[in-house]
């Protein structure tokens, strides 16, 4: 059956951390989302054991092996682990941390009082 064509649609790049929509590219050339544009993949392994090398072509990303040969993003996503190496967000999440940690105790430090209103107080028409 044939299928419409479809603005927009024909390829959508998926960010490799997140599987969110990609719109930037980071320094290693791989297509990710707004949150990751400073993050840098870990070392790929192949089935065999070797590394595997980036490569880019005009048709995107791909992987080959000394032994293998190529192989796509998918298939190696598929074989590891995707990681984020970078160092930026190492420090963002523990400062992340400290800041929600501190949130937390000023809530908890903060006690509730019960404030009283009658009719003939001025607070009550405000």
């Amino acid at each position: 059956m044939f299928r419409r064509k479809e603005y927009g649609k024909s390829k959508i790049e998926k960010c490799p951390f997140c599987n969110l929509q990609s719109i930037y590219t980071n320094k290693q050339g791989f297509a990710v989302c707004k949150d990751h544009k400073d993050s840098i993949l870990n070392d790929m392994k192949c089935v065999c054991g070797d590394y595997l090398d980036l490569r880019k072509s005009k048709y995107g990303m791909f992987f080959t092996c000394m032994n293998c040969g190529a192989m796509s993003q998918t298939k190696v996503f598929s074989i590891n682990e995707v990681k984020d190496i970078s160092e930026k967000k190492k420090v963002a999440k523990n400062e992340n941390n400290n800041s929600q940690k501190q949130i937390s105790k000023n809530i908890l430090n903060k006690q509730k009082r019960e404030v009283t209103i009658r009719s003939d107080d001025p607070l009550y028409f405000n």
